[in-house]
């Protein structure tokens, strides 16, 4: 019987992340829980296409849109349940045991999000986003996405667009679980920007989304 999982990961240049992404997904390869890594690039000049080819994952190419290609590379999944990871999140370790036990719920799941870096600001803003999953279901995408495959194509799969893809798709889903185990992901942003104008303007752009704005003019304040 094949393994149930397959990891799905979009990247952009994401040499410097990847390698310890991939590295935490061991102890499920070990454990019988993965299928498949596929990797959907959008472009990358760097060398993250030799790292995905070397770890022996499915690459495809296409236009550098998070959205498009987080639908074209759960397109080419085959497993029985989807794990979306963005290229620079790490998985807690022993978080093969959490999703070996959630399988059996057969429901929509998202990691607890943890950032690295030391401080109350991270605690606080990971705090935040870990209490918006709980209370409204709501994760974002660097949480991790754990879904079965049946349920993520009758909720339409992921909507070409090149932000709030994660937020579209967790909206048309169940109500989500949120897992025990940690999704720790960069901070990079936040330590750049400053943790309370970052999280001011997450909070932003997730009120104008949901107020109709357009993704594309989203995605463009969003970068600048």
């Amino acid at each position: 019987m094949p393994a149930p999982i397959s990891i799905v990961i979009p990247t952009l240049n994401a040499q410097d992340a990847l390698p310890a992404c991939l590295q935490a997904l061991m102890e499920g390869l070990h454990g019988g829980l993965i299928r498949e890594l596929v990797i959907s690039d959008g472009g990358s000049s760097d060398l993250t296409l030799d790292i995905a080819e070397e770890a022996g994952a499915t690459v495809i190419s296409g236009a550098a849109s998070r959205g498009g290609q987080l639908r074209n590379g759960c397109a080419q999944a085959k497993g029985d349940w989807l794990l979306v990871l963005h290229a620079d999140t790490v998985l807690q370790r022993g978080w093969s045991e959490t999703v070996e036990q959630h399988l059996k719920t057969d429901t929509p799941a998202a990691f607890r999000l943890a950032f690295r870096a030391n401080g109350v600001a991270p605690k606080w803003v990971a705090g935040w986003a870990n209490l918006r999953s709980r209370v409204f279901g709501l994760p974002y995408g660097d949480q991790g996405l754990l879904v079965p495959r049946d349920t993520y194509l009758s909720a339409g799969g992921y909507q070409d667009q090149p932000l709030m893809e994660d937020v579209a798709l967790v909206r048309a889903l169940p109500q989500m679980t949120l897992l025990k185990a940690q999704a720790i992901t960069s901070a990079e942003r936040y330590q750049r920007s400053g943790w309370v104008r970052r999280g001011a303007r997450n909070l932003w752009t997730l009120a104008r989304y949901f107020l109709g704005a357009d993704p594309e003019r989203l995605a463009r304040a969003y970068r600048r």
